[in-house]
């Protein structure tokens, strides 16, 4: 563990590259089609989330981009390592993914 992204410890340096790398990547993954996001203008402001939670679908993303694997990511997150590999599947289909 260790390798999880914690916005809330970043120094402000740390925090604008994270989100800087956050943006870029935001943009290479359209989740309008992928069946694990919900995109609902009532919840964050209509931000993709994975279904069910308030965890940003390009989040996930980029803390695999970044070097956690799913199982670190659904365990930090307290997510489900099944919605959390599925995910990041879909993100390799549509080329998004990038091996760390």
């Amino acid at each position: 563990m260790g390798r999880g992204v914690c916005l809330h410890f970043l120094s402000a340096q740390a925090y604008s590259q994270f989100m800087a790398q956050l943006q870029e990547h935001a943009a290479t993954v359209d989740w309008s089609d992928c069946p694990l996001v919900e995109i609902n203008p009532r919840k964050l402001s209509g931000v993709p989330v994975l279904k069910g939670t308030r965890m940003q679908a390009d989040s996930i993303l980029a803390n695999h981009r970044s070097g956690l694997a799913a199982d670190e990511i659904a365990e930090v997150f307290e997510l489900p390592v099944e919605s959390v590999r599925s995910l990041l599947v879909y993100a390799a289909e549509h080329h998004a993914v990038s091996k760390p």
